[in-house]
């Protein structure tokens, strides 16, 4: 395989920050020099995954009649202290499955496992989670609703699923919000919900683990694409694995949720792949296939154009550009109208409104929303005044914020190659953040692709204490968390240690405290003290 020219400029780069020195590799799971296999660190995340399984059946998205528990023994599990001590076990697990991640990603800074453990952890981690209620998410339980309208010859673009008179376990199960507002994803998805209410219909609990089994198409496609998407981005595998594919985004939320995004970030990245290859028709139709599923897959197109018309022969940018542009654009509208009439059975753009349904989802993770309330808080201390007008306000000033940026990193993408890909990534991460709503998920859409790209250490500790505060964000159960100040205070001390125990074991020294009070408690129960009253070292 061709590899393209040096990474892009502006991309982050993997090395050792200026004055920092080198760490000393550490010992895999405790034996220096030993096993390069991280046995025991897999098995941590392994059990806090099993955890997360078993905390999830009394504190997740679990069902409103549910015939694994229901009113039987282990009811109490769901009220009360049960659901308190169900809550602990599933907050347990996911600290155990952070552990295990940052301790995979020190042996991988060291140069002691490559990409075969990552992925093998990865699995084991997912593994659990393939048969758990959701988690931090419901958004499954309005795939199933959605689906089973289409199969029932009901518009799901139209109206909600609580239009649907049959299979009234999937349809109680939609969270109330979603009830009865259409669906926002596109026709290609709800074709495949179609057919996984068709195999499992009202047995919801089937439902969700056939959904998450699909889902993991997308899964294998993007660790399929990453290793290739590397030798054409200069990043490191190792690297792109541990941030894309073991990380808490993927395996709690894309994998635990479940959600559609995954299939998504599939195509996108063999799409990706793809441009890089000179494959043009092919990416092109494949990211459209992605934009099928999720609909701001649209986003990478007209940065694919720009690698289109650096591979073209000849000097005329213009017309390259123009030859580029046309294909693309008769490649997208075949695919875009054979899949819409695939799924729907007709043209039906009717889904393009639905997109507007996310918006009515509110908090602070979304900037311009945040800045809208707080304007707001101040003002209502005044004035007795309704909130939507500033944060409908303040997402006008975040949609034009948006569309300068896009504009200005589409053309700095001119010259196409990592740069073009690069500008991509960022633009779909800005898209996260910027459109409304900012939901934590979102933010995998251009980070996956950025996974490819060097970074530097720092960076990477960046991304543990943002990962970890993005799962957190929600409740197990699916309700957002963000307004809940004493837990977003105690998840960002958790991030920020995480974060620091990537680039250095034991930062607050809590362990080595310990070590030398055991070490001293032990000394003196034996009256063995080294000259000068000091514990002798062990």
């Amino acid at each position: 395989m061709a590899t393209t020219t040096d990474p892009a400029p502006d991309a982050p780069s993997l090395g050792q920050d200026p004055g920092t020195p080198a760490e000393a590799s550490p010992a895999v799971d405790g034996v220096r020099g030993g096993s390069p296999f991280p046995y025991r660190t897999i098995a941590m995340g392994t059990i806090g995954s099993l955890l997360l399984l078993l905390g999830a059946l009394g504190a997740a998205g679990i069902l409103i009649r549910d015939p694994v528990i229901g009113a039987g023994p282990l009811s109490w599990l769901r009220y009360g202290h049960g659901r308190m001590l169900a809550n602990a076990v599933l907050y347990g697990g996911f600290a155990l499955v952070v552990w295990a991640w940052v301790r995979l990603g020190r042996y991988m800074l060291a140069g002691r496992i490559g990409s075969k453990p990552i992925l093998v952890a990865a699995a084991c981690w997912m593994g659990p989670l393939i048969i758990s209620p959701p988690l931090f998410t419901r958004d499954v339980f309005s795939y199933l609703g959605q689906g089973a309208q289409l199969l029932h010859g009901l518009n799901p673009y139209a109206h909600g699923p609580a239009e649907l008179t049959i299979l009234p376990n999937v349809v109680q199960n939609v969270h109330p919000v979603w009830q009865t507002t259409p669906a926002p994803y596109g026709p290609l998805f709800l074709l495949v919900a179609k057919g996984i209410v068709a195999v499992t219909g009202d047995n919801v609990i089937a439902g969700v683990i056939v959904t998450r089994l699909v889902l993991l198409v997308g899964l294998g496609a993007m660790v399929w694409a990453l290793p290739r998407l590397v030798r054409h981005l200069g990043g490191k595998v190792p690297i792109a694995m541990w941030l894309a594919v073991a990380s808490p985004m993927t395996v709690i939320h894309l994998v635990g949720g479940p959600h559609n995004d995954l299939l998504m970030i599939g195509a996108l990245t063999v799409g990706v792949l793809a441009a890089l290859e000179r494959k043009h028709v092919l990416a092109v139709a494949l990211v459209t296939v992605g934009m099928l599923i999720k609909p701001t897959a649209a986003i990478a197109l007209p940065f694919l154009v720009w690698v289109w018309v650096n591979h073209l022969p000849g000097d005329n940018r213009m017309r390259n550009l123009v030859k580029a542009g046309a294909a693309s654009l008769g490649i997208f509208a075949v695919v875009f109208v054979a899949g819409t009439w695939v799924s729907l059975g007709s043209v039906n753009l009717g889904w393009v409104t639905g997109l507007k349904a996310p918006q009515l989802v509110t908090n602070w993770l979304n900037p311009s929303t945040g800045i809208g309330q707080i304007v707001y808080t101040v003002v209502h201390l005044v004035v007795n005044v309704p909130e939507s007008p500033f944060v409908t306000v303040a997402r006008l000033f975040s949609w034009l914020a948006l569309a300068v940026f896009f504009v200005r990193q589409w053309w700095k993408a001119r010259f196409g190659g990592n740069e073009a890909i690069f500008r991509m990534a960022m633009t779909l991460l800005a898209t996260a953040i910027l459109a409304p709503p900012t939901l934590p998920w979102y933010l995998t859409w251009g980070f996956v692709v950025a996974a490819a790209f060097p970074w530097r250490r720092r960076h990477l500790a960046i991304v543990v204490a943002v990962a970890i505060f993005l799962v957190m964000a929600y409740y197990p159960t699916g309700e957002q968390a963000l307004y809940d100040w004493w837990f977003v205070a105690v998840t960002i001390a958790f991030g920020l240690y995480a974060a620091a125990s990537l680039l250095r074991p034991d930062p607050l020294g809590l362990v080595g405290a310990w070590q030398r009070q055991r070490a001293g408690s032990a000394a003196a129960s034996t009256g063995t003290v080294a000259e000068g009253g000091q514990v002798p070292a062990r």
